[in-house]
């Protein structure tokens, strides 16, 4: 006997849990600048508070939503902006500073210990220096609502600034010239903006191509705001001069969009790290050399081959390297070293080695250093957990930690870079 058909009910999309307001001690602030607050449920982090506090928040899951400081820790500072809490891109303004500077220190000892590696962790240096020399600005909006700025913490919310405390003086008018980029275009707009030596160069990505009208009015863009170059997602458009950076004694004229240390002291202070660490070496290899901000600081003392995935960076670096004098041999290799690192009897050519990888580290590569016999190898990182990862496995490869320093360039965030000097033992 068959069933007659029945109507299935149409599932709800699940719905998240009500925030429930909830009386929270804060013991600890996180790797990402939140603070943590052990419950019988499991810790639920609440952005904007600080290790001591006893706060009221709104808690779903293991995510807190701020509501009242019931009492606040002696470290809280009033923010020096005043659209911090809403703009993603400071974490941490409310921790006075020499308490700041001792959780980033911190954050570097805990990925350490985390790993078995006993090392003593260096005071912070801060190398914020004159600020950030790089922005992305968002344009959204159509028309007269149309909006500039930043996005907010973990959201796609846009936060309309009219200046940053954190970018270099050279960016005041960075949102006005993202706003006047975006006008020849529908839609939502990216206008990465760089200072450099020679002026600003922005680059401005966006859906759709460069029609004739929007051409004239990028090129107008470079004359009005004395833009050094203007491109549209890489490809240039109008260039007034070339757009360069002082890397030692050399002039980089960096790709568009090219990736760069966020501050000039945070790349003049990693490099007078990574040269210090590898003084005296006669062959030195530079992997993930970039553009070569320590490449060609090296190659004064020492032969540096030059070895990265990207590149145009690399032809940038070797265009510097043929109108520089005085500087040893340098040479460059277009290579992915996360699929095919250098080999342990490629690396043993070598004297000293530098690598710089991206956030995810080097494993692939750490793993052919520790079979290798490289004297000294310096390592920077912008993330203390693929450094200690990479650091244990040079570790138990035959190498000893003897320095670690972390550097804070990008001020009030969760973001510090670390550069450590491993020497082979006996």
């Amino acid at each position: 006997m068959s069933r007659p058909p029945t109507r299935r009910r149409r599932r709800s999309p699940k719905s998240k849990p009500r925030p429930v307001c909830r009386r929270l001690e804060i013991g600890e602030l996180g790797h990402r600048g939140d603070g943590v607050a052990e419950t019988d449920g499991g810790r639920v982090f609440v952005p904007f508070t600080l290790a001591g506090e006893v706060v009221e928040a709104g808690v779903a899951g293991d995510r807190g939503v701020l509501k009242v400081i019931v009492h606040p820790s002696p470290e809280r500072v009033d923010p020096p902006c005043p659209r911090f809490g809403a703009c993603g891109g400071c974490a941490v303004q409310h921790l006075a500073a020499d308490a700041y500077a001792e959780w980033k220190r911190g954050l570097v000892a805990a990925a350490l210990g985390r790993r078995d590696l006993d090392a003593d962790v260096e005071a912070l240096i801060d190398a914020h220096g004159a600020g950030r020399r790089r922005a992305t600005l968002h344009v959204r909006g159509d028309g007269a609502a149309r909006r500039v700025g930043f996005m907010a913490a973990r959201s796609h919310d846009l936060v309309d600034i009219e200046g940053c405390l954190v970018l270099a003086p050279e960016l005041a008018g960075a949102p006005e010239i993202a706003a006047a980029a975006a006008r020849p275009f529908a839609g939502a707009v990216d206008v990465q903006i760089t200072a450099t030596e020679s002026g600003l160069d922005a680059d401005v990505r966006t859906v759709g191509g460069l029609d004739y009208d929007a051409q004239v009015a990028l090129a107008d863009l470079a004359e009005r705001f004395d833009l050094a170059r203007v491109t549209l997602a890489g490809e240039i458009v109008a260039e007034r001069r070339k757009p360069w950076l002082a890397m030692g004694t050399a002039r980089v004229t960096p790709p568009p969009a090219g990736f760069l240390q966020a501050t000039a002291a945070g790349e003049a202070a990693l490099a007078d790290l990574v040269t210090s660490h590898l003084a005296g070496a006669a062959r030195v290899a530079d992997l993930h050399a970039g553009v070569g901000p320590f490449a060609l600081r090296l190659a004064g003392e020492a032969a540096v081959h030059a070895v990265d995935s990207d590149e145009a960076a690399l032809a940038a670096l070797g265009q510097a390297v043929r109108f520089t004098q005085n500087l040893k041999p340098v040479t460059t290799e277009v290579r992915d070293l996360d699929a095919n690192p250098l080999l342990a009897d490629e690396l043993r050519s070598f004297d000293g080695v530098v690598f710089d990888p991206p956030r995810a580290g080097a494993r692939a590569q750490a793993e052919q250093l520790a079979a290798a016999a490289v004297p000294r190898v310096a390592a920077v990182s912008c993330d203390p957990s693929s450094f200690a990862r990479d650091a244990a496995i040079l570790a138990a490869g035959g190498y000893g930690l003897e320095r670690v320093q972390p550097v804070d360039q990008f001020k009030h965030s969760a973001h510090v870079e670390i550069v450590g000097l491993f020497r082979r033992g006996p």
